[in-house]
């Protein structure tokens, strides 16, 4: 039978990724539930092309517009961040793909979760601020987590046959980004057109700035703490700029394991959507003769500090994580917005980091209070600086 699969976030980049590999492995795979925020259009077009048994546009002012556009296809439409919550309860979802960015992913994730749904993570920050609530969660539920970031679905790989062996260390491989081997100095009046230049990864614009200041390999590193229950001392990350080995993983022997392949965010969707097989696709394969050199590095924390911070906050832990990943959120969008400049991006993150009250066991009450709270605390840190 083919594996129905709700797309939380299917007008994003990830989403529409995802319908590619739903579009290529028809006979595998089905659109059952589509959703987005505000991209009502694009929606449309997916649900006419896909036939979902239902869509959610989080927007309600759009409700109408999708509603007369679908009615007549005989797919239902709902309306709201609840509907956007509560779809994926549906009994004829087999899958869940997690891909709206940011905390706004949090709620609809705990909610597959607790209906049982098996998920496909590509929403890192759910894991980042209550990494705690959502494994206990996923344990209680018997619910398995796919990970679809290419640096986590490498680690899954690579521990496929080794679970019972003692991992001793996992690298997380970074690009560099666009920035890599610049100097703060160098990029005192970096544009947001050129932090969204990225050399090889074509992401959505939030995750594309996270790599150019490389709070996303931070992210990453306090997802990858909870996906594989290692300490923060167990996670390095390497700067690798060709893009060709994803991660690895160093085992109590001193054997290391990688994963490579050529960068493609469809093959990580692809491989969560049908694990444990491995599907035929037409990607580029490696021509080893044009990769000689294959290099790596250590990260520049310094000039890009937001590393340092996300380890900082994985190491102290409680609210701290929610707290950077909150203004971290409004810093990238003022940046977006020409309010803030990239080299300011850290420090604001920084601020919030100090000036809210640590709770070292927070529960989801506490983790939307604190996510509320340092959004107020960046936005008026940010005004002092217009």
């Amino acid at each position: 039978m083919k594996r129905r699969i709700a797309i939380l976030g299917s007008t994003g980049s990830i989403g529409r990724q995802a319908l590619d590999v739903i579009r290529t492995h028809g006979e595998h795979f089905e659109a059952e539930v589509l959703t987005a925020n505000n991209n009502a259009q694009l929606l449309i077009e997916q649900a006419l092309e896909f036939s979902p048994n239902a869509v959610v546009i989080a927007d309600e002012s759009a409700y109408s517009m999708v509603k007369e556009a679908l009615e007549p296809h005989d797919i239902k439409v709902f309306a709201g961040e609840e509907a956007l919550a509560s779809i994926v309860e549906m009994e004829t979802i087999d899958l869940v793909l997690a891909a709206i960015v940011g905390f706004a992913g949090l709620k609809s994730t705990m909610h597959a979760i607790e209906s049982g749904k098996q998920l496909a993570l590509a929403n890192k920050e759910s894991l980042v601020v209550a990494g705690d609530l959502i494994t206990a969660l996923a344990r209680e539920k018997a619910v398995n987590i796919y990970p679809v970031d290419s640096e986590h679905s490498a680690i899954f790989q690579c521990l496929a046959g080794e679970f019972h062996n003692p991992v001793e260390k996992i690298y997380l491989t970074a690009s560099g980004g666009p920035f890599y081997g610049k100097t703060g100095l160098e990029l005192e009046n970096t544009t947001s057109a050129e932090a969204l230049n990225h050399p090889k990864w074509n992401m959505g614009n939030k995750i594309t700035i996270d790599s150019a200041t490389l709070m996303n390999k931070g992210l990453e590193v306090i997802e990858a703490r909870w996906l594989f229950n290692l300490k923060p001392s167990q996670i390095e990350v390497v700067v690798h700029p060709q893009s060709i080995i994803h991660s690895m993983v160093q085992f109590c022997d001193g054997s290391v394991k990688a994963q490579m392949g050529i960068p493609d965010m469809k093959l990580p969707i692809q491989y969560a959507f049908s694990y444990p097989a491995r599907l035929k696709t037409d990607t580029p394969r490696i021509d080893f003769g044009m990769h000689s050199g294959l290099t790596f590095g250590k990260p520049d924390t310094e000039t890009f500090r937001c590393l340092a911070l996300a380890y900082e906050a994985l190491n102290t832990g409680g609210n701290v994580p929610c707290i950077m990943n909150a203004a971290n959120e409004i810093a990238v969008s003022a940046f977006l917005d020409g309010q803030l400049g990239f080299n300011e991006i850290p420090g604001i993150i920084e601020q919030c980091m100090q000036k809210i009250t640590f709770i070292a066991k927070p529960g989801m009450n506490e983790y939307s209070d604190t996510d509320r709270e340092a959004r107020l605390v960046a936005a008026d840190l940010i005004k002092t600086k217009i």
